[in-house]
């Protein structure tokens, strides 16, 4: 199974490409992945405005982090992350991590149909 990634540079790309749908636009995206680091706009404002929009607030949103901080936990979960992963430092760490999320919330997760 092939899945289509696209990535933002920064906060306010990953609105645009959120919120900007036009009429022959991709799907919205099945999964995302949220760093809280972002610059132009912070990743718990994005997490914010995805979670209190009707057509993006069901789609899973993983933030994938290096902060260990519990406040950014908390705040995140509090915005309604689905998941609060932080980064491994290495490489292949880093991929098993990924490995993982995927098998989960492309395999074994049942979720609701894209529109």
């Amino acid at each position: 199974m092939h899945n289509r990634l696209t990535v933002a540079r920064d906060g306010q790309e990953a609105l645009d490409i959120l919120f900007s749908r036009s009429d022959g636009a991709p799907p919205l995206p099945g999964l995302i992945l949220l760093d809280l680091n972002l610059p132009k706009v912070d990743g718990r404002e994005v997490l914010a405005k995805i979670k209190t929009d009707p057509k993006l607030k069901r789609i899973p949103v993983i933030v994938l982090t290096t902060s260990t901080r519990q406040e950014d936990i908390v705040c995140t979960y509090d915005l309604g992350v689905n998941t609060f992963v932080t980064k491994p430092v290495r490489f292949e760490d880093f991929m098993k991590v990924i490995a993982a999320i995927r098998e989960y919330w492309m395999v074994i997760a049942t979720l609701p149909a894209g529109k």
